[in-house]
């Protein structure tokens, strides 16, 4: 099964890692790791209530993280591990942009 998460910037900045081949990431490990640059990176949540989803939080770390760090192979394939495990789906394209992931 082909496996790809893909971050979007904006229209001319997309950072793509194909995870076919990679050590998967286990679930609860994947959680603790964006939970971990979540904090880190001093994140704050999207929703007023305080709620967190996990897809919120792969959204600001993704923000957050910028050029610079998706720029990193090393930093972008433990994102993408994290992010395709957490959410348990194999394809996901993140658009910080207009906010929104879909798979």
């Amino acid at each position: 099964m082909h496996s790809v998460v893909t971050v979007t910037l904006d229209p001319s900045q997309e950072f793509r890692f194909e995870l076919d081949g990679v050590e998967p990431m286990a679930h609860e490990d994947a959680r603790r790791w964006l939970d971990n640059e979540f904090t880190r990176m001093e994140c704050e949540p999207l929703r007023a209530s305080g709620k967190v989803l996990m897809a919120d939080k792969v959204l600001t770390v993704a923000a957050a993280a910028g050029a610079a760090m998706l720029g990193d192979r090393a930093w972008l394939a433990d994102f993408a591990r994290a992010t395709s495990a957490a959410l348990a789906r194999p394809v996901v394209r993140v658009d910080v942009q207009s906010m929104t992931i879909n798979y």
